[in-house]
Order: C-alpha cells, then sequence, then structure tokens
C-alpha cells in the first residue's frame, strides 16, 4: 500500500444565472446540501456523487481525509458576499490542520458571486496561496462550467462530467482521484491545456444522447487513448445564463509535463475539437415547442386508447436547475386552459400556497394563490385556484433514479392539489424535478398519469424518459431560454456567437 497522505476533500457547488434577481445565500445551501466534517461521510459515502468516490479513493490508497465541507444550492442568482466568504474560511481553515499532500475539490464551474465573477478560479487562487505551486490540486466540474483561464492554470487536474443528465459524478471524481494519486506518487507531473470557443452556446446544449457533443467526446476519448501523455481529454458545453467574460463551451486536456511532446500534443488536440465545436456550433437534436403546440399534442396523448404511458413534457425554460424562478405558471396555465385530464405537474415551488394545504389538511379543499411570486414580472399574475389536498409530505426524499442516486434531499413542506383533473406538486424549496421520488412522496406514481410535466430541461430525462411514450420540451418564457436574444448581455466578450456572425478559424 501506498504511503498515508492527507487529502484536503470538499465540495462547493453553484450554478449561476446572473439573470436572477434571487440571490443565493447560505441558507440556500443549508437547504440543499450543507454538511460539515464528520456529517459528510455518513451523509454521503453510500451515494453516487463526487464526495463518495472521494471516499472509495481514500480506502482504496490509503489517505487521511480531511473534509470541511460538502455545500451545493439549487442553481439562482449571484451567491451572496456574506455566504462566498464563510465558504471560502471553511475551506482554507482545513488548510491550516496540518501538511497536505493533495487537493481534490468537486466543484460545478458556473459559480458567480457578488465580488467575483469566476468564484471557482478565486478559490483555487487562495488555496494556492496558501499550500504553494507543488501540492497537486485535482478540480471535477460540470459538464456546463465556464472554464477560466484561472482555472485552468491553477489546477493541476480538470476533468467535468462526460453525461448529461450527469449520471457519472462518481466515476468522473474517481478518475480524477486516480491521477492525483499518480501526481502525489511522482509517476506524472500533470497540468492543465484550457482554450475556449467564440460560443455562448453550442455543443448541442450539452446533450450526451447522439449529436454534436457525444461527437466530440467520442473524439476527445479516441485522442485520450491514442496520444502518450494526454491522461484525460475533455469537452465543456458552458453555461450561457452567466453573463460573464469567460462564458462558453470550452476544451480542457489533462496532461503529463514530465512527457516531452504532451503539451504540443494538448494544444494540438484543443485546437481540432474546437474547430469541429466552432464549425457545428448550431446543430442541436431537440427543439422546443412554444404552448399552443404543446397543448395539441398533450391533448392527443392523453386520450390515446393504444398507447397509455405517459407523455412528458419538460417546463425547461422554467428549470430551477438553469437558475430560473420554478415558480412559473405558464405552462399549468396552458394545460388548465385545454382542459387536459389525468395530468402529473411539477415540482412548483411556493412556499405560501404549500402552506395552506397543510393547513388545509388531507381531503380537503382549498383556495390557492399559485406562482409567479419569485419575480411577477417574469410570469405575470399568480393563478388563483380552488383544489383538493390528495398528498401531504415533510418534503424528504432520497434521490433512486440514475441522477445523484442515494443522495437525500429534501423539498420542504410538498402538497400535491387535484384541479380540474392536474395534480399539481408544490413545495416549500425549490427544485429542479430529476427524480421520481419527488411525486412518490405525495402518493402520486408518475407512470398512472397520461401527462407528467417537469420543471426540468433535461436531467429529467435519466428518471422519466425510459417510462414515456415521448417526451418533449415547452418554452413557457421563462429565465432559462435558449432564446439569447431575450436576455440582456453586458459582460461577455465579443464577437461570441449566436450574438455575433464569427468566422471559424
Amino acid at each position: 500500500m501506498s504511503q498515508t497522505r492527507r487529502v484536503l476533500s470538499a465540495q462547493i457547488a453553484h450554478e449561476t444565472n446572473t439573470f436572477s434577481v434571487i440571490p443565493t445565500t447560505l441558507e440556500d445551501y443549508r437547504k440543499r446540501l450543507f454538511l460539515r466534517d464528520g456529517e459528510i461521510a455518513a451523509a454521503l459515502a453510500d451515494t453516487r456523487m463526487e464526495i463518495a468516490a472521494h471516499l472509495a479513493a481514500a480506502k482504496r490508497y490509503g489517505w487521511t481525509l480531511v473534509q470541511p465541507l460538502a455545500a451545493a444550492a439549487t442553481p439562482s442568482g449571484k451567491v451572496t458576499a456574506a455566504c462566498w466568504a464563510e465558504l471560502q474560511r471553511l475551506v482554507y481553515a482545513a488548510c491550516e490542520s496540518g501538511p497536505l499532500d493533495g487537493v481534490i475539490l468537486a466543484l460545478h464551474g458556473a459559480m458567480v458571486t457578488e465580488t467575483d465573477d469566476d468564484a471557482e478560479g478565486a478559490l483555487l487562487e487562495g488555496l494556492r496561496q496558501r499550500l504553494g505551486e507543488t501540492i497537486p490540486i485535482a478540480v471535477t466540474l460540470d459538464l456546463h462550467a465556464n472554464v477560466t483561464e484561472r482555472m485552468g492554470r491553477l489546477a493541476s487536474i480538470m476533468l467535468p462530467y462526460r453525461t448529461y443528465p450527469h449520471i457519472d459524478q462518481y466515476e468522473t471524481a474517481f478518475r480524477a482521484a486516480e491521477l492525483l494519486q499518480a501526481a502525489m506518487d511522482g509517476t506524472t507531473r500533470p497540468k492543465v491545456f484550457r482554450s475556449q470557443a467564440p460560443l455562448l452556446d453550442g455543443c448541442n446544449h450539452g446533450r450526451t444522447q447522439g449529436g454534436v457533443m457525444s461527437d466530440l467526446l467520442a473524439r476527445a476519448a479516441d485522442m485520450e487513448a491514442q496520444t502518450p501523455g494526454l491522461l484525460s481529454v475533455d469537452v465543456c458545453a458552458g453555461f450561457s445564463r452567466s453573463d460573464i467574460a469567460e462564458v462558453g463551451p470550452s476544451i480542457q486536456i489533462t496532461y503529463d509535463a514530465s512527457h516531452n511532446a504532451a503539451e504540443a500534443a494538448a494544444r494540438q488536440a484543443a485546437a481540432a475539437l474546437e474547430d469541429e465545436m466552432v464549425r457545428r456550433r448550431a446543430e442541436v437534436t431537440v427543439t422546443a415547442l412554444d404552448l399552443p403546440d404543446a397543448m395539441k399534442l398533450a391533448a392527443a396523448a392523453a386520450t390515446d386508447v393504444a398507447d397509455t404511458r405517459p407523455f412528458v413534457i419538460a417546463d425547461f425554460s422554467d428549470n430551477p436547475g438553469s437558475g430560473a424562478y420554478g415558480d412559473g405558471i405558464r405552462l399549468l396555465e396552458a394545460l388548465l386552459q385545454a382542459e387536459i385530464r389525468s395530468v402529473l405537474f411539477g415540482v412548483l415551488g411556493d412556499p405560501e400556497a404549500a402552506s395552506r394545504c397543510h393547513a388545509a389538511g388531507l381531503g380537503a379543499s382549498v383556495g390557492v394563490v399559485l406562482g409567479a411570486k419569485r419575480h411577477p414580472e417574469s410570469y405575470g399574475p399568480p393563478l388563483t385556484l380552488t383544489g383538493r389536498v390528495t398528498g401531504l409530505s415533510d418534503g424528504a426524499f432520497v434521490c433512486e433514479g440514475p441522477m445523484n442516486a442515494g443522495q437525500p434531499m429534501t423539498l420542504g413542506p410538498s402538497a400535491l392539489l387535484e384541479v380540474d383533473g392536474i395534480s399539481i406538486a408544490i413545495s416549500t424549496n425549490t427544485l429542479q424535478t430529476y427524480d421520481q421520488e419527488m411525486f412518490r412522496i405525495l402518493g402520486a406514481e408518475p407512470a398512472q398519469f397520461r401527462v407528467v410535466a417537469v420543471k426540468s430541461a433535461h436531467h429529467f430525462r435519466a428518471a422519466f424518459a425510459p417510462m414515456a411514450k415521448e417526451v418533449i420540451l415547452a418554452d413557457s418564457g421563462g429565465l432559462a431560454t435558449f432564446d439569447h436574444s431575450k436576455l440582456t448581455y453586458r459582460n461577455v466578450r465579443r464577437p461570441i456567437w449566436p450574438l455575433d456572425e464569427i468566422v471559424p478559424g
């Protein structure tokens, strides 16, 4: 067994939609994931999350882990200065606990704070100031990271997920741990080469079920396998709802600097991938329908006697997982107006409505003013509805689907309200709907409905697509729209596609 090494392991994750007016506070982390010290292993060891891979690697390699923090908040607006200062403080304090041999971090890569457009880069800079240049730092990222020059320069190892929906968090983190072990052993000297295309969006929005992103990842895998000195060849799709200079798709290649030709090979591989990324920038495999067209398809599906499997609609532009407000009512309003029955809708974040349902009690009739409260200017007035409370829960659940499997989460006090044949799942906390347990805790089995409408963009597919007869995206005009002309960008570098025309190199 290798000698015992002390390794700092931590998670700080947030995907920041800078167009949201809702700031992200420490309380938002506490609602989603905020674990300290010994709490971390107890809660996450049996999950498929990155931290679980850190723990497994420590067991394999005999590491002593220093784990100060595992924290993640639902995507929303900029992280407040106070929250960011506290998250950094907790991680940096661990650097004072004794000498470290390595660092492994689970980050997102698209975190923006009130004080820094490049939060992950700032965190890495603070670690380098405390630990020096020789301690290897391994970082895992979301596939939708906006990878900055500073991040690439300060990390020794940088591995993003390779799936969307993100079902490979554990595998990605374990690969990073393997590379970190090799670096600490001195068998490699890893460095990161990063390049960024002149794109705000692209890569088929990062979808990995066919299309350009899948092709880029396959090509990257071939390069990694066939090129000596290239340890990991990766592609990030970027997160276009962050109005920052270094937004957009990128290539990051972890290479062995002790191999004479590795840096040149990394540059050559990145250039080839970036060229294809730019040439195929407009290719998409999924498009969104407007609400009238979506309702026509949903109405037909709801009355189809030949195939009674659920017809799944993604309310993608109000996806909380992309930093939208998650309480939009336009799709729900369209379903009600179309008089479509046997519909399961949710999960809509509205603590006031959830509280009213709990106060009324199971089986009671209750009137609610629903949704469009977090930013009324975005969605128009709330809906005034009267319905029957058919389910109540404290909101606690454990993810059972392929994404985040085993992770305990909470929606807070939640309710199922039936209105004119539509069962509406209402929660206190706002979360993207990507696991069927979010409905089951309220007594609703998604497979028993003719139409299931979820507040998600793509992650829902991992759990919901296998049972669906068809899946569509509906654009309800929310903050997570793919129509970038509807957003006012002030800080992105120019020219950048699709805001500007570009000429491929």
